[in-house]
């Protein structure tokens, strides 16, 4: 793909949707870690002088996809929930939640990915502006977020949500760094049975630990 000199701001705005498809199409293929400018301006047909124009970083060109990500991710959080019957116990909507919850971030490995990095990768490298930017952005989907659970269970009330989604938000990201370990750790794992239990699984543990954290919020 070979790109003319963008004129206006819709040709621009072509652009910058190209490295963003770009940069998620790669992230199906590779961890976030290996994913360079070098290579992105590859596939995507520009220099890498051009592609900064456009973000300044590879980090910014990462975080911005996050947070369009996340915002996908809430819409099917909001399918999902819409489907918890409001009439059911307590014990079975939170176990409905939490089940909402693991099946729809399941299906979005980039988003995984792109959150176990957030912290040590995605925020590094990056102007304030961009950094209020996806602060900003994350806000709104964390908000939306916190409504939907204070729907399927307003037992637990606003306050009880808010000290739900963020942490559960990062456990999705620790457990995927962790179910997904190197190649070095996968045969270390392979030749020594006695280190099983420390192999996870990435929707199992993450459900129990949601679960477990969801269960210090609810109403006693």
């Amino acid at each position: 793909m070979t790109f003319q000199r963008a004129r206006s701001e819709e040709q621009r705005a072509v652009r910058r949707q190209a490295i963003l498809a770009t940069a998620a199409e790669m992230l199906t293929e590779l961890p976030v870690n290996d994913v360079s400018l070098n290579e992105l301006s590859r596939r995507v047909g520009l220099a890498k002088s051009n592609v900064l124009k456009y973000f300044e970083s590879r980090e910014a060109v990462l975080l911005e996809l996050s947070a369009t990500e996340l915002t996908s991710w809430v819409d099917d959080l909001a399918a999902g929930i819409a489907a918890v019957p409001p009439a059911a116990p307590l014990a079975e909507r939170a176990e409905r939640l939490v089940d909402v919850l693991v099946s729809t971030i399941s299906a979005r490995p980039v988003l995984c990915d792109l959150i176990s990095s957030q912290a040590s990768v995605l925020e590094r490298n990056i102007s304030a502006e961009t950094a209020l930017a996806f602060k900003r952005s994350a806000a709104l989907a964390y908000e939306r977020m916190i409504e939907l659970v204070t729907i399927a269970l307003p037992e637990i009330g606003r306050e009880g949500a808010m000290r739900f989604i963020p942490p559960a938000s990062m456990l999705a990201g620790a457990v995927w760094t962790h179910a997904h370990p190197t190649p070095a750790l996968l045969a270390a794992f392979e030749a020594d049975p006695c280190l099983a239990p420390l192999r996870m699984e990435f929707e199992p543990t993450l459900r129990e630990q949601l679960t477990t954290l969801l269960t210090g919020v609810l109403p006693r």
